[in-house]
């Protein structure tokens, strides 16, 4: 969306953007008085859920005291540095190895895996551009329209088995996992990022959203059922919440928090799936 329509779309109400969004997507409204499906209810979510806490638990920076408090400091990426600007960033105090990013943004990740390498003038530019972005005016996700941008640096991380950072995805619904993916060869050059499926017996499923499975199916995790009790104790008394972890060397590390995946925008591939998944969550007035 350029600049232009991104202002002008600003002026239209929540409920009445987010029928014009979905329609395009899924080329049906959506049923507020009754939503069935998953990405139905997680419009419906955006509009009737709205807690102060949210802001926080999106804050990528602020998300990391939060997460401390509940599950503990230990499944915490460091932090290396924060800057209000990508022009303050210091990065002769950064190691070799790190990964620059906003707090507010999923699109604005910079890995630097030789520091004698980067582009910092290239660097700088991305994270201006990044800047902007919102994803309270893109999709109407509420929780990030109060967050307050700042860029942070962290520490490099990288499975020695797998040989990059894998995500391991799971769909909570009041404290209980119901299903992961796996996002896989995110860091592989020329590939795109693969999504696979699992129910919460690691049983591969036939199910396909966004993205194409990867060709060899993902092993289970050796932490996998740590990451299951952890995602269930961070998404309890949450209708629908997206825990992420990654697993480095046999370790659990936080990766973020997601109140709206994909933004509700995205179909599932069998369509039946969203019926299933939406059937998870209770919507606060429906308990």
């Amino acid at each position: 969306m350029n600049t232009i329509m991104q202002k002008i779309t600003r002026y239209v109400p929540d409920k009445v953007y987010l029928q014009l969004m979905y329609f395009k997507h899924f080329k049906k409204f959506i049923n507020f008085s009754n939503p069935k499906t998953y990405n139905e209810k997680l419009q419906w979510l955006k509009l009737n859920d709205r807690q102060d806490i949210y802001t926080t638990m999106v804050d990528k920076y602020l998300v990391k005291q939060y997460v401390t408090d509940i599950i503990g400091g230990q499944y915490i990426i460091p932090t290396l540095g924060v800057w209000n600007t990508a022009e303050d960033i210091d990065f002769d105090s950064l190691p070799d190895k790190f990964v620059l990013k906003w707090n507010h943004d999923s699109g604005s990740v910079i890995i630097c895996k030789n520091k004698q390498m980067l582009d910092r003038a290239a660097t700088i530019e991305k994270l201006n551009k990044s800047k902007s972005h919102n994803g309270y005016w893109y999709a109407r996700e509420w929780p990030y329209k109060n967050v307050n941008p700042c860029i942070i640096a962290e520490q490099y991380m990288e499975d020695s088995k797998t040989s990059e950072l894998r995500d391991y995805k799971f769909f909570c619904f009041n404290g209980v996992a119901k299903a992961l993916f796996v996002a896989s060869e995110r860091q592989k050059k020329g590939e795109e990022v693969k999504f696979d499926f699992f129910d919460m017996d690691f049983k591969h499923l036939k199910l396909r959203q966004g993205h194409p499975n990867a060709k060899i199916c993902p092993e289970k995790p050796e932490t996998f059922e740590e990451m299951k009790y952890l995602a269930e104790k961070l998404s309890k008394n949450i209708p629908q919440l997206r825990v992420d972890f990654y697993e480095v060397d046999g370790r659990v590390y936080f990766g973020e928090l997601t109140f709206s995946h994909f933004a509700g925008m995205v179909p599932f591939e069998p369509k039946e799936w969203d019926e299933t998944m939406g059937s998870w969550i209770a919507l606060p007035n429906q308990k």
